[in-house]
């Protein structure tokens, strides 16, 4: 999510674990959803703030481990023009919600996958789309 404040871009980010992760916000594909309905959804209910879609910007895979075994996550990033609603907005799956300046973005967020797309975002936004 990105909005212009202060004439530069900010992007919507939440922080979890206690407040020392500061990351895009993410989630779980519903039943009947497409990946940028649940990307939708997922902004608005961590974040506060609701946006219309601009397009996908990339997917991020990486490995974890659960119950012992080794598993494959895929997670779709899509980038939303901002709309309406409130950080102060968000639910209680995240310790908090901000808006980030965008140029932050590629040194600020704690996943380097993050920072990656947070960098594809900054891009776009600096040749005008």
């Amino acid at each position: 999510m990105v909005r212009r404040m202060r004439g530069q871009p900010y992007f919507a980010a939440v922080r979890v674990k206690d407040g020392t992760v500061l990351a895009l916000p993410k989630g779980h594909i519903d039943p009947g959803e497409s990946a940028a309905e649940a990307a939708e959804r997922e902004v608005r209910e961590e974040t506060g703030v609701t946006g219309t879609l601009v397009e996908k910007l990339d997917d991020i895979r990486y490995w974890y481990f659960r119950d012992g075994r080794r598993v494959l996550k895929v997670v779709s990033f899509f980038l939303f023009r901002y709309k309406s609603g409130s950080v102060e907005d968000h639910d209680e799956e995240v310790d908090s919600a901000e808006w980030v300046p965008l140029a932050d973005g590629p040194d600020m967020l704690s996943y380097r996958g993050e920072r990656e797309i947070a960098r594809a975002a900054l891009n776009r936004s600096n040749s005008g789309r």
